[in-house]
């Protein structure tokens, strides 16, 4: 496909080629040859010498194509819907970001996320198609020492976060269709998909990685949605607000990692040796609330406390044949106060449910994601040799992934995991990857337990681009 592109992109080019050969005077024999000019790697522009002090602007888009088997009693413009077949932008995004002076640096990112063809749709079948493009980071660091990163101090809207390096990932190079969403552990509930206004401390001494972060969460009644009810199970308090404090620690054995945004690399393909042990946390004082007869006069408030602690393996296996291996293992300590259960679908492709028996906000895609509770995430990929496919062809990466959530809400442990393949055309700046995930529907019985019913799949195909 990419020598198809190349060559129906040179036909098109042929008529402007011959009209400049044409008008362009003929090179004399005395005339030197120009240099060839190096491929452009990336949009930086220098502000000194050295290149030190630069700005550059990136690119990501994400297609998505995807076939999903409906969750039981799935609606769509209240139309039952057993199975959907969607095209949708699962992100784009533009970064802008750079460093000003040996201290200061600056980073900003504008873009949107899950635009599909319900996008702005609501209750009353009207809306607005227009919507969701926003800042999702605009953040300024200092320096402490120009000649090390042992201290850097920040503030602004950003991702920087606690509890692991999932829950500040860079997108554009995930090993996986999609990151552990879990992780992002109040996504667009008190923050704005996973961004906070927020100062922090973060740092590299020696092996040793860290970040601190105090957060100002937003109001749960400011993200667009209807807040839920007050009842017995834990929701997020309407009428509380204090501080969220987090931190993020990590020791590298072998390389050290990329310092420069608050942004986690997925995988490296093989460019570096890495491997980490990982631990983080959040907590905020009385963050939720029950109620045992569902009025806010008798309303008991519960703390949100997060902890988790991982192992990370990003490391090249042969270097001549381009093989490498990339792992990742965690256990994650969820504690959102009692019986908290929140359903969640990645660009959800239904948007109602007609079925009495089933959780509220179960249509679609969506499971059980977040929860009090435990929960074992890992995956695992294989970077196949690079002459694979031919030479300049890309490479293959297999992978599989597995989230096994022990919520105290559900009857049984819920599993979801994805198995796939990724296709570096050109490593992560142009990808396409297939992917299947298995997740667990779930029925409430007589006595309000969430039981489990059945499984559901959804096959996804995904081309990126990322420059």
């Amino acid at each position: 496909m990419k020598k198809f592109l190349f060559a129906a992109v040179a036909l098109a080019a042929l008529p402007a080629i011959a009209v400049w050969g044409q008008v362009q005077p003929a090179t004399t024999p005395q005339e030197p040859a120009r240099p060839a000019k190096p491929p452009l790697e990336e949009l930086r522009l220098k502000l000194n010498d050295d290149g030190s002090h630069y700005l550059k602007l990136t690119f990501l888009n994400q297609l998505w194509l995807r076939y999903n088997d409906s969750n039981p009693g799935t609606t769509v413009l209240s139309d039952a819907t057993p199975e959907t077949f969607d095209i949708g932008l699962r992100r784009t995004r533009i970064q802008f970001y750079g460093q000003l002076t040996d201290h200061v640096s600056f980073y900003s990112q504008f873009g949107q996320n899950n635009f599909n063809y319900l996008s702005g749709q609501n209750a009353t079948n009207s809306g607005n198609r227009k919507f969701q493009v926003f800042f999702h980071d605009f953040l300024g660091e200092y320096k402490i020492w120009k000649d090390n990163d042992h201290l850097k101090l920040g503030g602004g809207l950003t991702i920087a976060n606690g509890l692991s390096r999932f829950s500040q990932p860079s997108i554009g190079s995930i090993m996986t269709l999609d990151v552990p969403i879990f992780a992002q552990a109040t996504v667009d509930q008190t923050d704005e998909f996973a961004r906070k206004l927020s100062l922090y401390a973060r740092g590299q001494i020696g092996k040793f990685d860290y970040r601190l972060v105090l957060s100002d969460p937003f109001p749960i009644t400011s993200n667009g949605s209807p807040a839920p009810a007050i009842g017995p199970a834990a929701t997020f308090a309407q009428d509380s607000h204090h501080k969220q404090y987090q931190g993020f620690f990590m020791w590298n054995f072998f390389d050290k990692e990329a310092h420069t945004t608050p942004y986690m690399t997925g995988t490296y393909l093989g460019k570096k040796k890495v491997f980490n042990l990982e631990a983080g946390f959040i907590t905020q004082r009385n963050a939720m609330w029950t109620s045992a007869d569902g009025t806010t006069a008798n309303a008991h408030y519960e703390d949100i406390a997060l902890w988790s602690a991982a192992l990370y393996y990003d490391a090249p296996l042969n270097a001549e044949k381009g093989t490498a291996l990339s792992a990742y293992a965690g256990y994650f300590d969820m504690d959102y106060g009692t019986n908290y259960l929140r359903y969640n679908g990645s660009m959800n492709p239904a948007n109602g449910l007609v079925t009495a028996n089933v959780p509220g906000a179960s249509q679609g895609n969506a499971y059980p994601m977040f929860g009090t509770g435990q929960v074992i995430y890992a995956q695992i990929g294989y970077l196949l040799r690079k002459d694979l496919l031919g030479e300049g062809n890309g490479a293959l990466m297999p992978y599989a992934s597995l989230m096994s959530a022990d919520y105290d809400r559900l009857s049984d442990r819920m599993d979801v995991w994805n198995v796939g393949v990724n296709w570096l055309i050109k490593g992560h700046t142009s990808k396409i990857t297939l992917d299947y995930q298995s997740r667990p529907t779930y029925r409430i019985d007589a006595g309000n337990e969430y039981v489990k019913s059945s499984t559901r799949g959804q096959i996804l195909l995904q081309y990126q681009i990322y420059f």
